[in-house]
């Protein structure tokens, strides 16, 4: 048996950064609606990620 527990909010923060930086370069690119498309997806695993943070 494994003594630690992995972080379980490790792989959604992750997924969430890089969620933000495909936005970024979304928007750099002029494409307004896969900036939005990623943000809203980004902030869903940020909702994820607090949910957990908080139990």
């Amino acid at each position: 048996m494994w003594p630690f527990k992995s972080d379980p909010t490790k792989k959604l923060k992750k997924a969430y950064q890089q969620k933000m930086e495909a936005a970024m370069h979304a928007l750099r690119q002029g494409d307004v609606r896969q900036n939005a498309q990623l943000v809203a997806e980004a902030e869903l695993l940020k909702s994820e990620i607090d949910s957990l943070e908080q139990s």
